[in-house]
């Protein structure tokens, strides 16, 4: 998982996991995958999106070229707190953030510390441990990063949004069997040309296959074409899903499956 410990990432590995695992933090995401690639670990935790900043690019990004698997989702209901070694918010210099926390708390900074400079941070957990060893500083992130590197929470819940969600992916070497309650995960690409969007999504419908996501990303040759990471109901081993896949890839100039997993709980 994205490291050092108390991120939120650490968190949703726990949560889907349970306390009892072996838990191996990372410096960033890119490692997060390399590491169970190479071995080293069975799975891999990896943020993907957010409720309030969008999606996690650099997850994206992996996906389209990583050998690993979609295994399972974990939706994390994320809960910002300001921590800091002091108890009140007066001589606060510098406020550490992961950059989605910031500007998920851009509003409460704004009315609170409007002439706080702000660093962005690793992760959550990175700017605890920045912050524990800067009176003058503060971080943004989980109660876990507080008791990890023994910080004071000072004010509790300052998202902006209340449900404030970020969605994870667990990622594996290994295939999942179909639960019966399954979601597909692919990213595709089509020519730019007019209509082509709408074939690829003709067949879903004809099948009568749900579409729970769409998002577009240019695509790494710099050319404006873009890929399209798209989730669907049920488990590409399902004959009827394969039959509309099979028509979506005759549309396609490209088409990865991602995964099959069961929906989070």
């Amino acid at each position: 998982y994205l490291g050092p410990q108390g991120t939120f990432s650490e968190a949703a590995a726990i949560k889907h996991f349970g306390h009892a695992i072996q838990r191996l933090a990372c410096p960033n995401i890119d490692e997060v995958f390399r590491a169970v690639e190479r071995g080293e670990a069975n799975y891999a935790v990896a943020p993907v999106e957010n409720s309030t900043e969008g999606a996690v690019n650099r997850t994206l990004d992996l996906l389209l070229t990583s050998s690993l698997k979609i295994c399972g989702e974990v939706m994390l209901r994320v809960r910002q707190h300001l921590m800091r070694r002091d108890e009140n918010l007066s001589g606060i210099e510098v406020v550490y953030s992961h950059d989605q926390s910031l500007g998920q708390c851009h509003e409460w900074l704004n009315r609170n510390l409007p002439a706080v400079r702000t660093i962005r941070a690793t992760s959550n957990g990175e700017a605890a441990r920045l912050a524990s060893e800067n009176p003058d500083a503060a971080a943004i992130a989980g109660e876990l990063a507080a008791e990890r590197y023994g910080l004071k929470i000072i004010a509790r819940d300052i998202e902006d949004e209340p449900n404030n969600t970020t969605r994870f992916l667990v990622l594996s070497r290994e295939e999942t069997a179909p639960s019966g309650r399954d979601k597909t995960s692919l990213v595709l690409s089509v020519h730019n040309r007019p209509g082509a969007l709408l074939e690829l999504l003709t067949p879903l419908a004809r099948h009568r296959i749900g579409l729970s996501k769409l998002e577009s990303r240019p695509a790494r040759n710099g050319a404006w074409e873009y890929v399209f990471y798209v989730d669907i109901d049920g488990h590409h081993a399902d004959p009827n899903i394969q039959s509309a896949l099979n028509e979506v890839e005759s549309h396609c100039s490209f088409l990865k499956i991602l995964g099959a997993y069961p929906l989070a709980v």
